[in-house]
């Protein structure tokens, strides 16, 4: 069960987005797992991808059709990653954008394909292929919801989140829907989200917003320390809403970035929120550091440790394993008498030693609740970062073991 986290509802309709779900039978049955995801002509579209070397094929065609059209169609599976599967691979990718495309009278540089699932299996494009009319008929600006649902694979919810502000006097829209649950790491993780706007923001803006968005939201996040071949990220701005323009001088930028970043944050925390197998959201706080890379270095050497991550799962107030954790961390030069470390709001390490009056019955009352907050203070800096991870219990192992079953 998801760790305070809720199924996907009440999403809003963002003017110039249309969307639908079908079931192809990629991987599984009784259950859509193909969503199509259309943009009004003119939406101005951003996307970053996965930096893992060994991209998939959707990846690789997604990135060239993007650098040669406007993307006018997201097609998206899941229960198969197509990646890992070469040449082929990437033939069926391209080929299911070239059936869309023909569907829509468009080019296929106007489609941008997404999978998600099990690596190194060929793509059953044709399924895909099949069920494309079904897609464009059921497109509609409130499909939001069942392509929530069509695109996850481990998750145990679908993910997304609305937010209304307003622009010039104008109701502006932000929705957007994400799928991850394991094969999490930022550089992005195995992750897609798909967030769109019907403010009018142009493309290097677009761009540069994307970019900061993401750097404080899907690279913050960690379940397992595995950077996934699929990951991809897109911000679409339709720009339907008259009146609604944006830049940077704007006196209504900063509420829309602000209501962008909510989103984004919000889908980040619901990946990990929804973590294989997790039982607790774990918040991981470094401060007090020379540099935003040193606190994310220590903040991560934490959140990777699986004996911290075990130790969270038992509800073991294990506290050198912590510290442990924090001496390995790629810092030079770390001061331990300059150090404190803290669950929630419970001292268990002054200056680098047990904090005085610590007690393991309090150490355990912290750690048994579904969400704790892991903080650091280095006594070097006043840089701060945090990131957000799990526990690792039995049933990731059980998950993982059994992914392919």
């Amino acid at each position: 069960m998801a760790v305070g986290l809720e199924q996907a509802s009440n999403l809003l309709p963002v003017a110039g987005v249309r969307l639908s779900s079908a079931e192809a039978g990629i991987r599984y049955t009784d259950r859509d797992d193909v969503a199509l995801i259309e943009f009004a002509p003119g939406t101005v579209v951003s996307a970053v991808f996965t930096q893992n070397a060994f991209c998939a094929a959707p990846v690789q065609v997604a990135r060239a059709h993007l650098a040669k059209a406007p993307a006018r169609w997201l097609l998206i599976n899941a229960g198969n990653a197509n990646a890992g599967t070469g040449e082929e691979g990437i033939a069926d990718a391209r080929g299911c954008c070239a059936a869309l495309a023909e569907q829509q009278a468009a080019t296929t540089e106007q489609v941008l394909p997404f999978s998600t699932g099990v690596i190194g299996e060929r793509l059953p494009a044709g399924r895909i292929i099949d069920v494309l009319p079904l897609l464009r008929d059921g497109l509609d600006e409130s499909g939001w919801a069942d392509a929530a649902n069509a695109i996850i694979t481990t998750d145990t919810l679908a993910k997304g989140k609305s937010e209304q502000i307003q622009v010039n006097g104008k109701t502006v829209t932000i929705t957007g829907i994400a799928k991850g649950s394991g094969m999490i790491r930022p550089d992005m993780a195995t992750m897609l989200a798909f967030i769109a706007t019907d403010a009018k923001v142009e493309q290097a803006l677009l761009d540069k917003c994307l970019g900061q968005l993401v750097d404080a939201s899907f690279n913050r996040i960690t379940i397992d320390g595995d950077t996934s071949t699929n990951d991809a990220c897109i911000l679409a701005a339709s720009g339907a809403i008259d009146g609604a323009r944006l830049d940077e001088q704007h006196p209504d930028f900063d509420v829309f970035m602000a209501a962008l970043q909510r989103v984004f944050t919000w889908l980040a925390q619901a990946i990990v929120r929804d973590g294989e197998g997790a039982t607790k959201f774990i918040t991981v706080h470094a401060s007090g550091g020379q540099s935003n890379e040193e606190c994310l270095a220590v903040a991560y050497t934490i959140a990777h440790s699986p004996l911290v991550k075990t130790a969270l799962f038992a509800s073991d107030p294990n506290w050198g394993r912590i510290l442990a954790a924090v001496g390995r961390a790629p810092v030079a030069q770390l001061d331990l008498s300059r150090i404190d470390i803290y669950l929630d709001e419970l001292c268990i390490i002054r200056h680098g030693e047990p904090a005085p009056g610590y007690t393991e019955e309090a150490g355990q009352t912290v750690m048994k609740q579904d969400e704790i907050t892991i903080h650091v203070e280095l006594g070097r800096g006043e840089s701060e970062q945090e990131v957000w991870t799990t526990d690792l219990s039995y049933d990731y192992v059980r998950i993982n073991a059994e992914y392919r079953s």
